[in-house]
């Protein structure tokens, strides 16, 4: 397999270097966000709620915050910027919540768009390689002995036949990646959006329990 790939590619001439480097840099992003929403940023919402309920409603804000410390992933972050605030107004607590977000979210959703930009740039490259191929190709023929036009044209419409393969399977990979990482950026999205609602109110309907004093040891 690897050496009918191999073989391709030097048939496919010049146009398949540049399809090769995008592919390295979709597979790069690829690597770096897989590791990033699906193990740095992931976390169990249902869980880290309901330990969250628990430590608010027995009024242990020094364990909550310990716990958002320790998960270190983007929900945990901004509820915990939420409780450094709890001892100011409601409005206070959900601005210092947003600011926080507004931090993180960048962080959740930077790179992905770049693969939809890279296959379409792969599809383009493909059909570069293939019209300058094609152009060499009916170029050679046209000054070609009579016995010699079949070999040139033959081995022209093979190297820009490889390369379009080449370009259109890169961007298949590219697209294909592009929409799985959209999706777990979207679900890490949706569930910061709920959780946050969701922890604020039982920071507010317990607020009375918390030692803020916590507070300021945990700043």
């Amino acid at each position: 397999m690897f050496e009918s790939i191999a073989t391709a590619f030097r048939e496919g001439g010049w146009g398949m270097y540049p399809i090769a480097f995008i592919a390295v840099f979709i597979f790069a992003i690829a690597a770096e966000r897989i590791a990033y929403l699906y193990f740095k940023a992931r976390i169990n919402k249902n869980d880290f709620i309901n330990t969250m309920h628990k430590y608010l409603f027995q009024g242990n804000l020094q364990r909550a915050i310990t716990y958002c410390s320790s998960a270190n992933a983007p929900l945990a972050n901004i509820v915990k910027a939420g409780l450094l605030r709890v001892d100011g107004t409601e409005a206070e607590i959900q601005s210092a919540m947003d600011e926080m977000a507004l931090q993180e979210m960048p962080r959740i959703e930077k790179r992905t768009g770049y693969l939809a930009m890279l296959g379409n740039v792969a599809v383009l490259a493909g059909l570069l390689g293939t019209v300058t191929g094609l152009i060499r190709a009916f170029a050679a023929v046209s000054y070609a002995d009579a016995a010699e036009k079949a070999v040139l044209l033959a081995k022209g419409i093979s190297e820009v036949m490889n390369c379009t393969a080449f370009g259109l399977g890169t961007a298949i990979v590219g697209l294909i990646l592009f929409s799985i990482l959209s999706g777990a950026t979207q679900n890490i999205v949706d569930d910061i959006n709920e959780s946050t609602v969701r922890i604020l109110n039982l920071i507010l309907a317990n607020r009375d329990k918390l030692n803020t004093s916590d507070v300021r040891g945990a700043e």
